[in-house]
This record gives C-alpha cells, sequence and structure tokens, in this order.
C-alpha cells in the first residue's frame, strides 16, 4: 500500500462540515496509521496554522510523528522550537475518518480558510491540503515566484535534475 498522497480533487462540502475525501487518499491514512486495522477509522492531524495559511495541511499519524522527532531535536525553549510548537501543536487539529470516508471540519477550520460549499484537496507527498478552489488558483505558484531560482511558465521537471549529492 502506497505511502504517498497522488492527485487532486474537488469535494462538496455540506452544511455540517462534512467532506468526503478521495478514496486514494483514505489508504494512505490507513497505512499511514500504526493504530489502524480493518474496521477502525484511520487518524490524522489537520494543521491549520496562523492566519498567514490559506489552507489545510493534513498528515497521515506517522508524517506527523516524523514532524514531531524534528522539532524535539531543537533546543528547549528556543525561537525556532516554539515556533514549531505552535504551529505543529497549537494550531493543529486530531481527527479520524468517519464510517462513510469523510472527514469533519469544524466551524473554525471553515471560516479560516474560507470554505463556501466546495473544497479542493491536492496531494502533497507524505501530507495533503484542502483549500477553497478560487484561492489555491490565486495563490498556486505566489510563493514561488519570489524565487529567483524559480521560472513559473517553466515544466516543474526540469527542477528534478541537478540537486544530486555527488
Amino acid at each position: 500500500m502506497t505511502r504517498e498522497f497522488f492527485g487532486d480533487a474537488h469535494n462538496k462540502v455540506d452544511a455540517k462540515g462534512r467532506v468526503s475525501i478521495p478514496a486514494s487518499y483514505r489508504r494512505v491514512l490507513q497505512a499511514g496509521d500504526p493504530e489502524w486495522k480493518e474496521g477502525l477509522n484511520p487518524n490524522l492531524v489537520i494543521v491549520y496554522g496562523d492566519k498567514s495559511r490559506n489552507f489545510l495541511e493534513c498528515f497521515t499519524m506517522e508524517a506527523i510523528a516524523e514532524v514531531q522527532a524534528k522539532i524535539r531535536k531543537k533546543p528547549r525553549g528556543s525561537k525556532q522550537r516554539r515556533a514549531l510548537q505552535r504551529l505543529y501543536n497549537g494550531n493543529a487539529y486530531p481527527t479520524s475518518v468517519d464510517e462513510t470516508g469523510r472527514l469533519v471540519l469544524p466551524k473554525k477550520l471553515i471560516e479560516k480558510i474560507g470554505l463556501d460549499g466546495i473544497a479542493y484537496f491536492i496531494a502533497n507527498g507524505d501530507t495533503f491540503e484542502i483549500w477553497n478552489p478560487e484561492t489555491y488558483e490565486q495563490e498556486e505558484y505566489g510563493d514561488l515566484e519570489a524565487d529567483d531560482d524559480f521560472d513559473p511558465n517553466a515544466d516543474p521537471s526540469i527542477y528534478l535534475d541537478g540537486d544530486e549529492e555527488e
């Protein structure tokens, strides 16, 4: 079973904040939850961050454990550690997939990213993101365009080569 998320989807968000997770994503969540077994719902952590984040980042239990291990390596009391703890602990929402393959998003998270009927899911390797579709279209390459080495008009696959360690 794969432990990486692939693909994207647009799914309806109902009035109670329920949104169906793409089926392939559910399999990855199951594989990434050491406590999951047949008949149980997989757990995940949704990191919503501060006001600068316009999306929800969803982590498998294994992926968030890797992040936590990296945070623990930072010196206790350091500004970096405190910032990381606030993001990945304080601005996070642990939850599980329901019996029908949906997430129930709290009103706070729906309002934070401005979901209005449709959620856009986009795979990000070991995580996936949930966006308001209009916001995603506006910001898709916005943060990358400031990088001198990034050409938003080029095929991104050109960046796969050239950074290998010799």
